[in-house]
């Protein structure tokens, strides 16, 4: 068979983007973009109280304005009326009581949105407000909380116990660390269009992350078979874990069932923020021992996540908050216990990294106060214990594939940093701050001088005192861009301060712990045009990460054809899994390679009995050959519920960050000035776009950091709004400097490693550590706020 030219955009190419184009022009077609004539639109009435009962529910006003066509509640479900991820614990809408602020609790449909609204709002519900129960240290431990559901309040408990940990260590170290609840914050708000099918059915576009998933869950709420219950992907304006659970799929199709209509429903930006879950608020307690000389003897920790008011993926995020708790780091006693509770906040699920965040950043801060205890640099506490193949994790899972981690850091610490502007004071070259400041009384931690500020400009040994003293080297004028609060013109550098900090995180890819973790896709090569042409059809989703061009850099490479289109995703084709976990190049990439495969087999057995011709030949003569199949990675097993051990992941990716910051101490204010990382990604498919997963995992991993957190008091949200609720913008993103390197994982298609999440667990503490070394103080929370610097006690 002679192969056809080669456009040279298969994988391991930059290839473009076949949706990137219209993205950028403006006329890609996303789900809040959807029409129909005659369609209706829908509106969602949520409950104003974390918890409360529902004593009654008079849909009557709302009916009788003009333009409504149905206001419906619990009492019309027509099937289940529960669903769920993981548990179906979850209300299409309450039932008899409201665990969150945002709950829903009536739909309605009209024919304007406006109406659709004033509908909703107009629904008349008797509420008996109820204490709320909102801390989840309580939730987990107090045996006099009350209940946010009848089985208790823990949703898990996972430990892992390796040896005994807490004794035979020369240096001790403990802290107690918390993480915020940051949110997704995708610009792309929750919409969907169901339609009414003449069988009876529903076909339902919409912006998500698992159709199949969605179906299964869907199907049992509407009473309808799955096979009556279609999803087709429309154009999703980002995810990053909020789109798993549903948002308004469910509502949509009773309405539209009910009228007879297709309905559109629009979340605004405001309700979007209490119609998907976020990333868990965490408080953690570590306590690592060492050896003089740096090597760990054992890591103790507990963690609390807080699921809020359902279970969403809580379980998965318990899970691997508790696997990969102590880090890419050798330790032989392990003792952890990790929990997530139910509270009546606001739900929180999946985000990017999930679990594995909010460990990094408490182990990567112990990391540091252990340098400085024994009088190493940030990098070589982390080089003396850093993982390597053959490693074992705190599960017993032994590393079977490359993970070069000291190398990664001595490669990330020899990088050149950023040259001091001449407004910094005198003697900084860039590898720390001015020292620490003394601590008055506190409640948090004692202040120790951080170890970056006590790191050599490589990183890699102990320097001396920097001995700044305030002085400037120059009165310039500094440009405003570059100084913290930017253009807004706060400082002058007057208070400015340099610190360099490190971060180190290790992320599972794929889904864990026995989970049947597959996807499929269907091939098909024919005659178009008269030029040889490829179909490949799969259910994942593509959510702004580049999947479309992966799937078609793939057939190119394994078909040898260039014409390469990729049908929409819908479930008509066997399920891809959700577009999580960093899994869909690695699971979906597999399935697409094993059906091109297949497909190439036929193509060559034609050839064989047909010699002499070419590709368009064989398929002129033969016709079309399609092939499905599906694609399964290697068996997981569930954590031992005792102990924590087993062989509970498929894959482990390491990424090292070093964050640089200029911070004003007296005004709180930070500016990252630059942050370098180095990641291994196994093998890269296409450059271009994995540079941008890294980009955008640091950012969210900055947001964290400084800026983001969804703001609840007493079960209340605080700033649902982009006002309110900060995002790094460009002006906030500091250039980066990457290394990528390529160490083949031998079990992993083409050997690649996933990439899209390790770099949002390293950034976060890499940015936490600098903003450490420029103050001196302990800072054991992120997001940093501006008052956490400015207004700490000093003497």
């Amino acid at each position: 068979m002679k192969t056809e030219t080669r456009t040279g955009l298969g994988v391991g190419a930059s290839a473009p983007r076949p949706d990137g184009a219209l993205k950028v022009a403006g006329e890609f077609a996303y789900a809040s973009d959807l029409w129909l004539d005659g369609m209706l639109w829908g509106a969602t009435l949520r409950s104003p109280h974390p918890s409360a009962w529902i004593r009654s529910i008079d849909v009557g006003p709302a009916l009788a304005l003009p333009g409504v066509f149905a206001v419906l509640t619990h009492e019309d479900v027509p099937g289940a009326k529960f669903y769920g991820l993981e548990h179906a614990d979850q209300p299409v809408l309450a039932v008899d009581q409201v665990r969150y602020q945002g709950e829903p609790v009536a739909i309605a449909a009209a024919d304007h949105p406006e109406t659709a609204r004033r509908a909703a709002a107009a629904v008349v519900v008797e509420y008996e407000v109820r204490e709320a129960v909102t801390d989840a240290r309580r939730a987990a431990f107090d045996p006099a909380c009350p209940l946010v559901h009848p089985g208790g309040n823990v949703v898990r408990h996972q430990p892992v116990r390796v040896g005994s940990a807490g004794s035979g260590a020369e240096v001790v170290v403990t802290g107690e660390y918390e993480v915020g609840m940051q949110d997704q914050a995708f610009l792309g708000p929750e919409a969907g269009l169901a339609v009414p099918a003449d069988d009876g059915g529903v076909d339902l576009f919409i912006a998500t992350q698992w159709l199949h998933v969605d179906r299964d869950q869907i199907a049992p709420c509407l009473a309808l078979p799955e096979d009556k219950v279609r999803l087709t992907l429309a154009g999703v304006g980002g995810a990053f874990g909020a789109r798993e659970d549903l948002s308004m799929q469910i509502h949509a199709s009773m309405l539209a069932l009910r009228t007879g209509r297709p309905v559109k429903i629009v979340y605004g930006r405001e309700e979007s923020f209490f119609g998907h879950v976020h990333r868990h608020p965490a408080w953690m307690r570590y306590e690592h021992g060492a050896t003089a000389d740096g090597r760990l003897v054992y890591v103790k920790a507990e963690i609390v996540l807080d699921g809020g008011a359902y279970c969403s993926s809580s379980p998965a995020v318990v899970g691997n908050a508790a696997s990969l708790g102590v880090g890419p780091y050798e330790v032989e006693n392990v003792w952890i216990d990790a929990y997530g509770t139910y509270t009546n906040n606001p739900p929180c699920g999946a985000m990017r990294g999930f679990g594995a965040v909010q460990a990094c950043y408490a182990y990567e801060s112990q990391m540091d106060r252990l340098a400085v205890a024994c009088g190493l640099s940030p990098v070589e506490i982390r080089v003396r214990n850093a993982v390597s193949q053959g490693s074992r994790l705190a599960t017993g899972q032994v590393i079977d594939s490359p993970a070069p981690l000291a190398a990664m850091l001595r490669e990330l610490a020899a990088m050149p940093l950023p040259d001091p502007p001449a407004y910094l004071p005198s003697g900084l070259s860039g590898e720390g701050g001015s020292g620490p400041r003394a601590s008055g009384p506190s409640e948090v931690p004692p202040r120790e001088p951080s170890a970056a500020s006590m790191s050599g400009a490589d990183g890699t040994g102990p320097a001396a005192p920097s001995g700044a003293s305030g002085a400037f080297l120059t009165r310039e004028e500094p440009d405003p861009r570059r100084l913290p609060g930017g253009v807004g013109r706060t400082t002058r550098g007057e208070s400015v301060r340099r610190g360099v900090g490190y971060g180190v995180g290790i992320k599972n890819i794929c889904f864990s712990e026995g989970f049947d973790d597959y996807s499929t896709a269907r091939v098909r090569v024919e005659l178009l045009g008269g030029e040889p042409h490829a179909l490949v059809h799969t259910a994942a989703a593509e959510v702004g990460q580049g999947l479309l061009a992966i799937q078609a850099q793939i057939a190119r490479t394994e078909l040898g054809i260039d014409r390469v289109t990729v049908a929409p995703a819908d479930t008509s084709v066997g399920s891809a899994g959700s577009s999580s976990a960093s899994r869909q190049s690695y699971v979906t990439g597999g399935a697409v390679k094993t059906a091109c495969e297949a497909v190439r087999r036929r193509l060559e057995a034609l050839a064989a009995a047909d010699p002499g011709l070419s590709l368009g030949e064989l398929l002129d003569r033969y016709g079309p050959v399609e092939e499905t199949r599906e694609y399964r990675h290697r068996p997981t097993f569930p954590m031992d519920p005792v102990t924590g051990q087993g062989d509970s992941h498929t894959q482990l990716a390491l990424c090292v960050h070093r964050a640089v910051v200029d911070v004003d101490v007296e005004l709180g204010l930070v500016k990252v000035v630059e942050l370098a990382a180095v990641q291994d990604v196994g093998r890269i498919l296409n450059p271009l776009a994995l540079e941008g997963q890294i980009h955008g995992g640091s950012a969210q991993g900055l947001g964290l950091a400084l800026m983001e957190e969804i703001q609840v008091r007493d079960g209340t949200v605080l700033n649902p709004s982009f006002t309110d609720y900060l995002i790094p913008t460009i002006l906030d993103m500091p250039p980066m400097r990457l290394s990528i390197l390529e160490n083949p994982d031998p079990n992993a298609p083409y050997g690649l490693r996933g990439a899209g999440e390790p770099p949002t667990l390293s950034s976060t503490p890499a940015v936490a550590a600098a903003v450490r070394a420029a103050t001196g103080l302990a800072l054991p929370r992120v997001p940093i706020r501006p008052e956490d610097i400015a207004l700490a006690p000093t003497d």
